[in-house]
């Protein structure tokens, strides 16, 4: 039987650790500016691939107005800098710039045409997460986007 090839770098990525209370299955419940009043269900995982190198995100709404995407996580240890590579349904493919401070996960993405930005906390528990995104269309003022609760599925 032949080696995986690569197989000694499949391991945790030491600077990704920050994101471990993250890491599980989520329902989530919120909310968009477009879809006024009403409420949006869905669900999300995060979870460590090719041994703990990088995170991924995959997310489903049940609206279809809400695309279901997948994002992967990872960083430049020269820089300290984290980024996600994000790809939906439509074939939207974006990158985003990542910090992170303690429970706390922004990601943003600045482009002339449409920006984004999301911040997600962690509960101290770790049970739940909120998200509140914002969006910048053609350089304008930032506005709401989409808003989610996440309770940690057990």
């Amino acid at each position: 039987m032949a080696r995986e090839i690569g197989h000694e770098a499949l391991k945790p990525n030491p600077a990704l650790r920050a994101l471990e209370g993250v890491v599980g299955n989520w329902d989530t419940v919120g909310t968009h500016p477009y879809l006024s009043g009403k409420t949006l269900h869905g669900r999300a995982t995060f979870a460590w691939i090719e041994g703990g190198a990088f995170l991924l995100m995959r997310s489903e709404i049940d609206d279809p107005e809400i695309p279901s995407g997948i994002a992967i996580f990872g960083s430049d240890n020269a820089t300290g800098e984290f980024s996600m590579l994000y790809f939906d349904e439509r074939e939207v493919s974006r990158k985003f710039d990542i910090s992170i401070e303690r429970n706390v996960v922004r990601w943003q993405r600045n482009s002339p045409d449409f920006s984004q930005r999301m911040v997600l906390t962690v509960a101290d528990d770790g049970k739940t997460m909120v998200s509140k995104g914002e969006m910048s269309e053609n350089g304008g003022a930032w506005k709401p986007d989409l808003e989610l609760a996440y309770s940690r599925i057990e």
